[in-house]
């Protein structure tokens, strides 16, 4: 049988503890996440983040990631330098497979994150 979960209110989903994120550019930045589903291959997973104000560097080279921004405001630069893109509450931002890049947190941000990566 195919289960049909649901998830409300995403703004409010309790997080695991907040922890140091570990490609910061930032020191003292915090992330925390919990993640809500798991496909049975492990490929898909699919959860909530929020991040405290600062710099890190994101690199998707082993799966695409797509978010939805719940709530704060941050910029995505890519890793070249070639573009940038201001997100905030209610916008979707697609990071394909192969992006690597830096994220700006200005406001304590959270989002609904959807990662897909490549069988190994």
């Amino acid at each position: 049988m195919i289960s049909l979960d649901t998830f409300p209110d995403l703004a409010s989903v309790e997080l695991n503890a907040f922890k140091p994120k570990p490609t910061t550019l930032t020191e003292g930045q915090q992330e925390a996440a919990s993640n809500l589903f798991s496909s049975a291959d492990g490929l898909t997973n699919i959860g909530v983040w929020e991040c405290t104000p600062g710099r890190f560097t994101a690199d998707r080279t082993g799966g695409a990631e797509y978010c939805h921004i719940i709530k704060g405001r941050a910029t995505v630069t890519n890793a070249d330098g070639s573009g940038s893109r201001d997100i905030g509450p209610g916008d979707l931002l697609v990071l394909p497979l192969g992006w690597t890049g830096e994220w700006q947190i200005h406001e304590h941000m959270r989002k609904l994150y959807v990662i897909t990566s490549v069988p190994a």
